[in-house]
């Protein structure tokens, strides 16, 4: 299957007639082969690097033919054309789509200007094959896949499923909610204790991809154990008020947090590899 449907559900316009209108997205899916220079498949994202060296090279051969330096000038856009086929070399399907044909063109180009022409056709090949295939790309080989990961319990050393794990702590946060609402005080915190050893588990298992701790620490640092902390204060202090507001900033802090940019793409990740394969 060459297309993916996504529905989309546009809600109540602002100016629009009464009910829902129900509306139909397309998005392109790469060729599989592009897969091949993404990670996992590949040691390094090098269709990435790719893109960012074209990228480079356009820019400069614009700052040399202004510069009138045509020494550089040549180099680059030796460069250019060298990176540009590569396209082709590593997405054979793609092969054909290339505009080949303006390079001996930019090399005799006799102005700045003409060669900026020259250049802004070959960006425009460019700019549609980022409008078919750029979004797609991106949550195809640019998003965390969940569906294989696995979390090690520190109390039991058993590894659980990633939504096995998160269902759990739902589990235990409405567990804190319910039994401080009721008073039941030690259920509550014993709940608690529960989810600082989960929360603790699935920051470790986060360690595999976030190799950069600033965003890591942003979800699951200090200020989450400032929360668990003034969680259980508020338990001890039998403040059922407290404890429910308390609960909410954690949530927001480091499950909202983390949904947000996590589960969309995830979710679409999933859905665009069903459609690949059928």
């Amino acid at each position: 299957m060459n297309r993916l449907l996504l529905w989309v559900f546009l809600f109540l316009l602002p100016l629009a007639a009464a009910g829902d209108e129900e509306r139909e997205l397309s998005l392109r899916l790469p060729p599989a082969s592009l897969g091949k220079w993404y990670r996992p498949a590949n040691k390094h994202d090098v269709w990435l690097h790719t893109m960012f060296s074209l990228r480079r090279d356009m820019q400069a051969v614009s700052e040399y033919s202004a510069l009138e330096d045509h020494q550089n000038l040549k180099v680059w856009l030796d460069r250019l054309e060298k990176d540009y086929r590569r396209i082709g070399e590593m997405v054979p399907e793609w092969k054909d789509e290339l505009e080949l044909q303006l390079f001996p063109r930019m090399r005799k180009a006799d102005s700045p200007e003409s060669l900026g022409r020259l250049q802004r056709k070959l960006a425009k090949s460019c700019e549609g094959c980022h409008r078919e295939y750029q979004l797609t790309a991106k949550l195809r080989y640019r998003t965390p896949d969940f569906s294989g990961v696995k979390v090690e319990s520190s109390e039991t050393l058993d590894e659980e499923s990633y939504q096995r794990v998160m269902r759990r702590l739902v589990m235990l946060v409405n567990r804190i909610k319910i039994a401080s609402v009721d008073g039941r005080w030690p259920v509550a915190g014993e709940a608690l204790e529960q989810l600082r050893v989960r929360l603790a588990d699935l920051k470790n298992s986060c360690d595999a991809c976030h190799e950069d701790k600033a965003p890591l620490e942003r979800v699951l640092g200090q200020a989450v154990q400032e929360q668990l902390t003034a969680l259980e204060v508020g338990l001890k202090k039998k403040d059922s008020h407290g404890v429910g507001r308390y609960l909410g900033e954690l949530a927001v802090a480091s499950c909202a947090r983390c949904h947000a940019i996590h589960r969309p793409l995830a979710q679409l990740r999933r859905q665009l590899e069903v459609a690949q394969k059928r």
